[in-house]
Parts: C-alpha cells; sequence; structure tokens
C-alpha cells in the first residue's frame, strides 16, 4: 500500500513541477508519477544536506512538499535539456 500512496504523491508533485516549468513536455501519467518520485528522492537528498532534522516524533518534514516539487523542477530541468 506504501508504494500506491508514493505514486500518487508523486503524481501531484510531478504534475506541479510541470505546470510551474515552461515549455510543454509531453509525458503520460506514469512518466509524470515517477518524475515526482525522483523528485522527491532529490529534494530529500538535498533537504538533508542544508537543514536540520524534522522535529521529534514528526511524520513528515515540514517543507518536504515544497522540496519534492524543488527537486522535481531539477529532475525535469535534466530531463529536458539532457534527455
Amino acid at each position: 500500500m506504501h508504494f500506491v500512496w508514493m505514486f500518487i504523491i508523486g503524481i501531484v508533485v510531478g504534475a506541479i513541477a510541470r505546470f510551474i516549468m515552461p515549455g510543454g513536455e509531453h509525458m503520460s501519467l506514469i512518466m509524470t508519477g515517477l518524475l515526482g518520485i525522483a523528485g522527491s528522492y532529490v529534494g530529500g537528498f538535498l533537504m538533508r544536506m542544508f537543514s536540520r532534522n524534522p522535529p521529534p516524533g514528526a511524520q513528515v518534514h515540514p517543507a518536504g512538499l515544497v522540496m519534492s516539487v524543488i527537486g522535481a523542477l531539477i529532475v525535469l530541468f535534466i530531463y529536458h535539456h539532457f534527455g
């Protein structure tokens, strides 16, 4: 069930990133979900490098969605220019 939620959140994050990034990207729903999942990993990596640990007992970091979208924008930029 965890993978289903991860893919649903990935679709949302990927769709937000595709909406923000200028230019027309022709991606399927599966590719949008994979973009969002990859962006979440990149955003989480960046967050761990530059921020403190989340508060004790917190399930998610407060800036998790924002950093996921930023990570998805980075992945989409790399995909657009090098893919």
